[in-house]
């Protein structure tokens, strides 16, 4: 199967960011296209400002543009939109279209609150967990701060899930120029931004490991400033990349906007599986203690 991540830099307004967001997919090669999380906009999530949840008032045209881009281009693409259901329950989902049609939607499960990604702001909390079923596999999509909890990804997994797929925003703060703050300062260090960066990517390679599953994730680049002045801003750093059943790397971007574009055979994390049987000697029966808070 042929895939295409599109990786890109938002570009000042909602029009010219899904402008060049089609563009980039026109020129895509890939069965299965996927986009970066809330790719129509700015990652707005830097501060608290209600202005922003505007943004989720054209969720439903939103879903009939990319279903017809879908339709157009005759792929399965995985989008990222602000979802309204009524004022004062928003998620962020992640809609997948299957050659024009809704084959699913995930809502995000895990909501962090942290100095520039203020999520629990905008978005309720996702309820279920479950793969969804298209012309190119049954996919396992989550969403960013997702990317941490293996429960998620094991739960993906036990549902048949045969890709685990992330679409991502992250990268590093920005310092404000007007003040020197502390978390700043020593998550700018280049040692720091190593740590950061290498754990985003080891613990999804062992998500890939562990679960015998092929892993996606896209992450967007740029720097978008936070007009509130509270923080710098948000140094998006890319790196999206697909890792085999193994925790190979299968391909990696960098830091620039870009499409990224690769082939995976499915099989090969069947046969995986056979070697590496850790379904089988999973001791289930030990582990209601994660179903708690703490134990």
């Amino acid at each position: 199967m042929k895939i295409s991540l599109i990786q890109q830099e938002f570009k000042g307004n909602k029009k010219k960011t899904v402008s060049h967001t089609l563009s980039m997919i026109k020129k895509a090669k890939g069965e299965l296209v996927v986009l970066q999380e809330l790719h129509q906009d700015e990652y707005f999530c830097k501060s608290e400002d209600t202005k922003y949840f505007d943004y989720a008032e054209n969720f439903n045209e939103d879903v009939k543009f990319w279903a017809n881009v879908s339709k157009e281009k005759n792929i399965v693409l995985v989008t990222s939109l602000f979802e309204k259901v009524m004022d004062g329950i928003y998620y962020n989902t992640a809609v997948v279209f299957d050659k024009g049609k809704i084959a699913g939607k995930y809502r995000k499960t895990h909501i962090p609150d942290d100095p520039g990604f203020y999520e629990k702001f905008y978005f309720t909390p996702g309820d279920e967990i479950e793969p969804i079923d298209t012309s190119v596999g049954r996919l396992g999509v989550l969403v960013c701060w997702d990317q941490w909890y293996p429960e998620a990804a094991r739960i993906m997994a036990l549902k048949g899930a045969e890709i685990l797929i992330y679409p991502t925003a992250i990268g590093w703060l920005m310092c404000p120029e007007t003040r020197k703050d502390e978390l700043c300062e020593k998550e700018n260090t280049l040692s720091e931004k190593e740590k950061m960066l290498n754990a985003w990517i080891s613990v999804q390679r062992g998500h890939a490991v562990s679960n015998g599953v092929f892993v996606v994730a896209v992450n967007r680049v740029g720097k978008e400033k936070d007009e509130s002045g509270v923080l710098g801003g948000i140094e998006f750093w890319g790196n999206s990349f697909v890792f085999g059943p193994q925790g190979e790397e299968i391909v990696r971007a960098g830091r620039d906007e870009k499409i990224i574009e690769t082939e995976i055979d499915l099989k090969k994390a069947k046969e995986i599986r056979k070697i590496w049987p850790f379904f089988r000697d999973r001791r289930i029966e030990l582990y209601e203690c994660i179903e708690n808070r703490y134990c």
